[in-house]
């Protein structure tokens, strides 16, 4: 699947941020000493601009930053055939990235979504403005190739995997299998309502940490915490 087959399934913009949110707690409760997570959520990171970011450690990531003027969400998947790194000209694809509202711009433009040296890490880009009724992305003539399940060209499949399912299950299966440890469904389900953080919540998916521990770094996130019992 590529970009086209995501836009339709990626929920609206509230219950994006709210599911963006939710991984980014999960994975403070889970490894509450580690500040390389695979997602994390700054609702402070540039003025006026919240983002959330996934990044796995190979070169693979996504960003998605909330505006005012709407909703900026740009992938890369390394190894793809449209990584900048992998055309003739060093040029993101043909498409990805045309049609982008001037309104994006400074996303277009953030250092942090590039190699340092110019050249954008993208493979795939959507965006949402207030008065948008669905997702948006550019018109786009992908490569030709044999890819698993059908075409994957762009990554925006397994990059936003987590995000278009949008459940507790899926959840709870990736972190298992990424910390290699059990993870409590209904903690994860607590997270996924938006429900104040608890300490039995936090019990649950890691007995060696406690709520007054991370809240310092839960409340940055922006996520609600429970009133001590």
């Amino acid at each position: 699947m590529t970009v086209y087959d995501v836009a339709p399934r990626l929920p609206d913009v509230a219950r994006l941020r709210e599911l963006c949110r939710a991984l980014a707690v999960l994975e403070v409760v889970l490894a509450p000493d580690s500040r390389d997570r695979y997602h994390q959520y700054d609702p402070a990171w540039r003025p006026g601009e919240e983002v959330a970011i996934a990044r796995n450690g190979a070169g693979d990531e996504y960003a998605i930053v909330f505006t005012a003027a709407g909703v900026y969400v740009r992938g890369f998947d390394h190894e793809s055939p449209m990584s900048p790194h992998a055309t003739d000209d060093g040029e993101p694809w043909p498409g990805v990235l045309d049609s982008v509202p001037e309104v994006f711009r400074a996303q277009l433009d953030e250092p942090a979504f590039g190699d340092g040296y110019g050249t954008p890490h993208v493979t795939v880009c959507l965006w949402r403005e207030p008065q948008d009724d669905a997702w948006r992305h550019g018109v786009i003539d992908f490569p030709a190739g044999d890819f698993p399940a059908g075409g994957d060209q762009d990554g925006a499949d397994w990059l936003f995997g987590l995000l278009t399912d949008g459940t507790a299950e899926a959840a709870r299966d990736w972190a298992r299998d990424y910390y290699e440890q059990p993870v409590d469904l209904d903690a994860v389900r607590h997270l996924y309502a938006g429900r104040p953080l608890t300490d039995e919540v936090v019990t649950a998916l890691n007995p060696a940490t406690t709520r007054a521990a991370i809240a310092d770094e839960i409340s940055r996130i922006g996520y609600p915490l429970a009133a001590p019992a």
